[in-house]
């Protein structure tokens, strides 16, 4: 469970993985040690999967992006995000409600590797069914 520090203290590395620990005490009005020992916390507990890199839209540009829309079979979902997870090609995953189960973000660099991706998560087990939207301009800042 997330206290207010660590939601505050997640927030802020998420707006920057590489914000320096005497940056996010400060920000945070905490000792470092307080900010290591949260983050170390945070981190062995799960609660923090991974620190990683976004990329402007204007370097990747030539990107090929999509969503995949998939419906899973009973109790196979756990098991689909798993293996999905797994994938390099995949920045997102999101459960929902409707006719799909889960959303999942791709990102190749062509539409070859985009092809590949999607086959690898059609023959995940427990996969039902799957529609695939290829994304274009991005609308917002992010």
């Amino acid at each position: 469970m997330l206290d207010d520090l660590d939601r505050r203290l997640v927030s802020l590395l998420r707006a920057d993985a590489r914000m320096p620990i005497a940056a996010l005490a400060r920000e945070l009005q905490v000792n470092r040690a307080t900010v290591t020992s949260r983050i170390e916390r945070l981190v062995a507990s799960g609660a923090i999967e991974a620190f990683t890199v976004r990329l402007a839209n204007e370097v990747d540009r030539d990107a090929v992006r999509g969503v995949t829309m998939v419906r899973s079979e009973p109790s196979a979902g756990q098991d689909i995000v798993r293996a999905a997870r797994g994938l390099p090609e995949v920045e997102h995953i999101h459960s929902t409600l409707g006719r799909w189960d889960l959303v999942i973000q791709l990102r190749t660099a062509t539409m070859t590797e985009f092809d590949v991706a999607l086959e690898r998560i059609r023959t995940i087990p427990g996969v039902r069914d799957t529609e695939t939207s290829l994304l274009f301009t991005s609308l917002t800042g992010r």
